[in-house]
C-alpha cells in the first residue's frame, strides 16, 4: 500500500499530468459557468479527446473537469440567479440576494473557499475509506434508499417559509410534475397526452432553469436598473474567504454530509445541496436572513456539493456503480482509457486509485483559487443595467435548455414552468419545495416500488430504514423548534389581506386544485401499480387545496400565515400584473420565433428589437451588443458541436450553417 501511495504521489506532481489536470479544470470552468450544461455534458464533450492518450493523462483530464464544475457553476447561481447546474440550486436562494445588496464579491468568496475546502475534505475521507467502504455501501439497499428520498422530502418544512401548507402544495406539485411520463413498475404512460416528449418526463436541467431563472428575469426587468443596489463591490472576496474560515465547523459537518450523500448510488448531486442547506437552517438559532442574503446559505451547500465528487467516486471505482449522472459518464471515460472500475482496480491497482483521489483534490485547489481570481472581475456584471444583460440571459437559458433533449419541447416546458416559476413567486409559494419535489419524485417511486418487491411491507422494520426514519424525525422535530414565529407574520398578512384583491391568489389555488385532481383522475385509469403514486399524490394533496382555495377565496389567513408578504426573500404580491404579463409575452414570443424561424435568427432580431424597445441606448451600442451575443452563442455552438434550435424554415429550406 505504501508503494502505491508513494507511486501515486509522483505521478501527480509530474508536469505532464498537471498539464493535462489543467486542461481538465479549464474545459470544466467554462462548462460550468455555462448555465444548465452541467457534468454530464461537460464529460460527453471531453470524451471523444481522450483517444490516444496515456491513462494517466487521460484520468487528469476526467478528474480535472468533474471537480471544478460544482465549483464554476456558482458565478450564475449568485450574480443572475440561474442555477448553473443542478448542484447549485440552493446557492441561489442566498447567494443571489447577496449580489443584489451589492455583496456578489462576498458570495462567491465565500462559495468558491467552501468548494475548495469541501472538496478537499471529500478527497481526505475517499483516500481513508476507499478500502474500508465496500461493506458499508452494500448495506444500503432500495429500502434505505427509498428512507433517504424522504429525508430530501423532509426539508419541505424547512423551506416552507411562513406557511407549511404552501410549502407542502408546492412540493405536492414538484411531485405531481416528476410523476409525469412512464411509470417505474409497469411502463405506462402517466399524464402524457400522448405526447412523445412528455413520456420521457420533463428535464430536471429546464425545471431548474424555468423554475429560478425565469421569474428573476422577469422580475429583475420590471424592477429596472442593475442587479445590485450599490455600486461599489469593492474587495468583498476577501471577506467571503474570512466567513468561510469562521463558519468552517459549518463547511465540516456539509462536507461530510455531501460526501455521504454522494456515496450513494441514485441521489447524486441534484438533493445533496436541499439537505446541507436544510441542515443549516435547521442548526442554527437565527434563521431569519436564510433567503434574504444570510453567508451560511452560500457556505452550506458549496461545500457539500464539492464533497459530494469524493463520496461519488466511492461507488462509482467500488463496484462500477455510478452515484450521479456524471459519474455514469466518468464511468464509461474510465473504460474508453481501458480502466475496469470494480473491486479488482481498487486491490490491483490502487496506485492509479490514489491517483484519481489525489487529482480530485488537487483539482480542487486550482479550480477554487482560479474562481477567486476571476470572482471580483466577474462580480461587476452586477453593476450594468439589467435591461442590457437580459437579452443575453434569455439567450443563455434558452439555449442551455433545448441541449436537454434536444426538442422544441424543452423551449415550451422552459415557457410553461417559467410561468408557474413566476406564480409561485408572486403569491408566495417556496419555489424549493417544488424542485425538491420534482427532483425526488422518481427515486421514491422507484426505491419504494422496489423496497415492497423485495422485501414486502417489513422493509419498515429493516434497522437502516429505523435509524433513518430516527433521523428524519429528529429533523422535523430541528425543523419546528427553530421556525420563526408566526404571530406577527399573520397579523401583517391580515392587514395585508383586507388592502389586496386576493381574486388572483384564488384562481391560482383552483388552478392547483385542478392539477391533483387531474393527477387522481389520471391515476384511476391505470393499473394498481401504475397508477397508485399519483393517487396517493392527490388524495394527500387535495384537502390542503380545497383549504388553500377556500381561505384565499374568502379573504381569511388563519393558520397559514401571510399571503403578500416576504417569502424566503421573495417580495410577493405586487398587483402590477401588466409587467408580469408584458414581459412574459416577450419571452413567449421569442419562443415562437424560434418555432417558425429557428434560434440564430429568433435570437439575432430579439437582441435588435427588444434593445430598441427596452432601453436607450444608439443604434451602435445595440448592433454592437448584437454582434457579440450572436458571436458567442454561435462560437460555443461550433467549439462544442451543440445544435441550434431549428423551425419550420428550416424544415423547408436547406441553408447554410448556422441558420440551418
Amino acid at each position: 500500500m505504501v508503494e502505491s501511495l508513494v507511486g501515486a504521489l509522483f505521478e501527480i506532481t509530474r508536469g505532464v499530468h498537471l498539464l493535462y489536470l489543467f486542461i481538465g479544470v479549464a474545459m470544466g470552468l467554462v462548462v460550468g459557468i455555462f448555465p444548465g450544461l452541467g457534468g454530464i455534458v461537460g464529460l460527453s464533450l471531453l470524451l471523444p479527446f481522450l483517444y490516444g492518450v496515456d491513462p494517466t493523462s487521460a484520468l487528469a483530464m476526467l478528474v480535472g473537469l468533474v471537480a471544478i464544475i460544482p465549483t464554476s457553476d456558482t458565478f450564475t447561481s449568485v450574480l443572475m440567479g440561474i442555477p448553473g447546474s443542478s448542484a447549485s440550486q440552493a446557492t441561489v436562494l442566498d447567494g443571489f440576494p447577496l449580489a443584489k445588496k451589492g455583496e456578489a464579491a462576498r458570495a462567491l468568496g465565500a462559495a468558491f473557499s467552501a468548494s475548495l475546502y469541501g472538496g478537499l475534505i471529500g478527497a481526505v475521507i475517499l483516500t481513508f475509506v476507499i478500502v474500508a467502504a465496500r461493506p458499508v455501501i452494500l448495506l444500503f439497499t432500495s429500502a434505505e434508499l427509498f428512507m433517504l428520498t424522504i429525508l430530501g422530502l423532509s426539508m419541505v418544512g424547512v423551506l416552507a417559509g411562513s406557511s407549511l401548507v404552501k410549502g407542502l402544495l408546492a412540493c405536492g406539485l414538484g411531485l405531481l410534475i416528476g410523476a409525469l411520463g412512464g411509470a417505474p413498475a409497469t411502463g405506462e404512460y402517466r399524464m402524457s397526452f400522448d405526447i412523445p416528449y412528455l413520456g420521457d418526463g420533463l428535464p430536471l436541467v429546464v425545471i431548474g432553469l424555468a423554475m429560478f431563472a425565469v421569474p428573476e428575469i422577469v422580475d429583475l426587468l420590471r424592477q429596472g436598473g442593475a442587479i445590485a443596489r450599490g455600486q461599489a463591490l469593492g474587495h468583498g472576496w476577501i471577506r467571503g474567504i474570512k466567513d468561510m474560515w469562521a463558519h468552517k465547523w459549518l463547511c465540516t459537518r456539509c462536507a461530510g454530509l455531501g460526501c455521504l450523500i454522494g456515496a450513494l448510488p441514485g441521489l447524486g448531486g441534484s438533493v445533496v445541496d436541499w439537505i446541507a442547506y436544510g441542515h443549516v437552517k435547521q442548526t442554527v438559532k437565527d434563521t431569519s436572513q436564510f433567503g434574504k442574503g444570510d453567508i451560511r446559505g452560500v457556505l452550506a451547500p458549496e461545500s457539500a456539493n464539492n464533497a459530494k465528487e469524493g463520496g461519488g467516486l466511492i461507488p462509482t471505482l467500488l463496484f462500477a456503480i455510478p452515484g450521479s449522472g456524471s459519474m455514469a459518464v466518468f464511468l464509461g471515460g474510465l473504460t474508453l482509457i481501458g480502466l475496469e472500475p470494480g473491486p479488482r482496480m481498487v486491490e490491483g491497482k490502487l496506485d492509479l486509485t490514489y491517483i484519481i483521489i489525489w487529482s480530485l483534490a488537487l483539482a480542487n485547489v486550482i479550480g477554487a483559487g482560479s474562481c477567486l481570481l476571476l470572482s471580483s472581475w466577474v462580480a461587476k456584471l452586477t453593476t450594468i443595467r439589467y435591461v442590457y444583460l437580459a437579452p443575453f440571459m434569455i439567450m443563455v437559458i434558452c439555449f442551455a435548455a433545448f441541449q436537454a433533449t434536444r426538442s422544441l419541447g424543452d423551449l415550451v416546458t422552459l415557457f410553461t414552468i417559467g410561468l408557474l416559476g413566476v406564480l409561485l413567486k408572486r403569491f408566495g409559494w417556496p419555489r424549493p419545495a417544488f424542485l425538491i419535489g420534482f427532483v425526488l419524485a422518481d427515486g421514491s417511486e422507484t426505491y419504494l416500488y422496489q423496497a415492497v418487491q423485495f422485501y414486502g411491507w417489513e422493509f419498515l422494520a429493516r434497522p437502516g430504514v429505523l435509524i433513518i426514519a430516527a433521523i428524519i424525525v429528529i429533523s422535523v422535530w430541528l425543523g419546528i423548534r427553530n421556525a420563526p414565529k408566526q404571530e406577527a407574520a399573520i397579523a401583517e398578512g391580515t392587514a395585508t389581506a383586507k388592502a389586496t384583491d386576493m381574486r388572483p391568489q384564488a384562481i391560482f389555488a383552483a388552478l392547483v386544485l385542478a392539477l391533483f385532481a387531474w393527477g387522481l383522475v389520471d391515476g384511476l385509469q391505470r393499473s394498481f401499480l401504475g397508477g397508485i403514486y399519483t393517487i396517493g399524490i392527490g388524495v394527500a394533496m387535495l384537502p390542503l387545496a380545497i383549504y388553500m382555495l377556500y381561505v384565499t377565496a374568502t379573504n381569511r389567513t388563519d393558520n397559514i400565515a401571510n399571503y403578500d408578504h416576504e417569502v424566503e426573500g421573495e417580495h410577493v404580491g405586487s398587483t402590477d400584473v401588466a409587467s408580469l404579463t408584458h414581459y412574459l409575452l416577450w419571452l413567449g414570443a421569442f419562443i415562437a420565433a424560434i418555432a417558425l424561424v429557428g434560434f440564430w435568427l429568433s435570437i439575432t432580431a430579439f437582441f435588435i428589437i427588444f434593445l430598441r424597445a427596452k432601453s436607450d441606448a444608439s443604434w451602435l451600442r445595440i448592433l454592437t451588443l448584437t454582434v457579440c451575443g450572436v458571436g458567442f452563442i454561435t462560437a460555443l455552438s461550433w467549439i462544442m458541436v451543440l445544435n441550434f434550435p431549428a423551425g419550420l424554415l428550416q424544415e423547408y429550406f436547406v441553408l447554410p450553417w448556422p441558420l440551418s
